[in-house]
């Protein structure tokens, strides 16, 4: 399932950053940094699909060079505590191919150009060897100055205002939510991502009536792991899947995003069974079928594990082949007199529960169990209470007599035992 990532950090120069050093990690290259004097070399970096530059148009030659680039901005800002970069994490849709993937992220970086005036390095980035391959995402590297023809000049304050940052931040948001579901829309996917709290999405669905969406909704934001943790979590991930066994968090905020992510799963695997059978009652009425028989189709499409395409004719075949059917059968007209409802039903019933269904289904045609043959008789399965009572009506009152005399006989075996093991005890003493 797609799913919606976009955070804004900074690189401040007060955290021991630069942006020299961000540059070089992200894009994988050799940067000599020379305000510091140190050389960031991550040439041995793996896992880089793609990285390109973007600046405006008036935008000076070496712009295009990135440890040029990088060094100028760093020479660009004189203060101990100054922000020398801002760093955009996206998250990629996996669901569409590595050119769309990469043709959005340009979008979004040509638009962080054109509204802003800044310098944009971009790198994408495969998901890591040892963790989710669904975690397609890219860092968009970005000048805190307007990079004109003489170079970086003023601030982007409009980003750095507590009063507009915020707005900014949330138009990128949904900009960049609207171009992944273009994408996602384009190669037939159904899903698609929203920017918004999950307050005002859950606000949203009830407003419109959609009360299951609304519930799933209503839940707090994931926990976010953090370098360290990820790391932990990663490494027990690998090791279970190398021993076989189920995978088990071993940090607190591990067990928190492990429990979270399945009980989402769970609700997502409920709610597609759920509008499977929702389709497959409509398309079965549509043909002409009953309630009854509509309903059991819709119930067998909804357990079934295996989904196909979203095409109608695609769709109708596969639900043919679910209740047993082919498409000769349901294009030949039906005789007059013939419940199908109830003959689909007795199919259903003999495959799913051996004899004990061939017994049901001689009950819905209004036979008694009787008529079903010895083999199901009192040897195959444990007599009524209906039986055993017309047994006891049915015997001889000779029978009954001498088995009344029996039970009477052993009564009183047993209540002179009883006496005999009392007088025993009184002995003992």
């Amino acid at each position: 399932m797609a799913s919606y990532h976009l955070s804004v950090k900074t690189i401040k120069r007060s955290a021991g950053r630069s942006a020299t050093a961000a540059a070089a990690y992200r894009v994988g290259e050799r940067i000599e940094c020379q305000r510091e004097g140190r050389v960031h070399d991550y040439t041995r970096k793996q896992g880089i699909e793609e990285t390109f530059i973007l600046t405006p148009k008036d935008a000076p030659d070496w712009a295009t060079d990135r440890s040029r680039l990088w060094n100028e901005a760093e020479a660009s800002e004189t203060r101990r505590n100054s922000v020398t970069a801002r760093e955009w994490e996206l998250a990629l849709p996996s669901e569409v191919s590595a050119e769309d993937r990469s043709q959005i992220t340009r979008d979004f970086a040509q638009e962080l150009v054109s509204r802003y005036g800044v310098a944009v390095d971009v790198a994408i980035h495969a998901p890591h060897r040892e963790g989710d391959q669904r975690n397609h995402h890219a860092h968009v590297l970005t000048s805190t100055r307007k990079l004109e023809a003489g170079g970086f000049t003023t601030k982007t304050r409009v980003l750095d205002s507590a009063k507009t940052g915020g707005v900014e931040i949330e138009q990128m948001r949904g900009l960049w939510a609207e171009l992944q579901n273009r994408a996602l829309e384009r190669v037939g996917e159904v899903e698609r991502v929203d920017h918004r709290s999950l307050e005002k999405q859950r606000e949203t669905a009830l407003n419109r009536g959609d009360k299951l969406t609304a519930e799933e909704l209503d839940r707090d934001p994931e926990l976010k792991l953090g370098p360290a943790a990820n790391s932990m979590e990663r490494r027990a991930k690998v090791m279970a899947e190398r021993q076989g066994r189920e995978y088990v968090p071993v940090t607190e905020r591990g067990a928190v995003v492990h429990a979270a992510r399945q009980a989402r799963a769970a609700f997502r695997e409920m709610r597609e069974r759920l509008e499977v059978a929702r389709e497959t009652y409509g398309i079965e009425r549509e043909a002409g079928q009953g309630r009854v028989s509509a309903g059991l189709a819709a119930l067998r499409a909804a357990t079934s594990k295996e989904r196909g395409e979203r095409n109608p004719e695609d769709f109708r075949e596969r639900l043919a082949r679910v209740v047993g059917r082919s498409q000769d059968q349901d294009d030949t007209p039906k005789p007059e007199g013939r419940n199908y409802a109830r003959e689909r039903l007795k199919e259903i019933m003999e495959k799913a529960a051996g004899r004990d269904g061939q017994s049901a289904v001689h009950k819905l045609d209004g036979h008694s169990e009787y008529d079903l043959g010895e083999d199901t008789g009192r040897e195959a399965r444990k007599p009524s209470v209906n039986e055993r009572l017309k047994d006891v009506l049915n015997k001889p009152r000779e029978k009954l007599e001498i088995d009344d005399e029996r039970e009477q006989e052993r009564g009183d075996d047993e209540n002179e035992n009883t006496r005999d093991r009392d007088r025993g005890e009184g002995h003992s003493l």
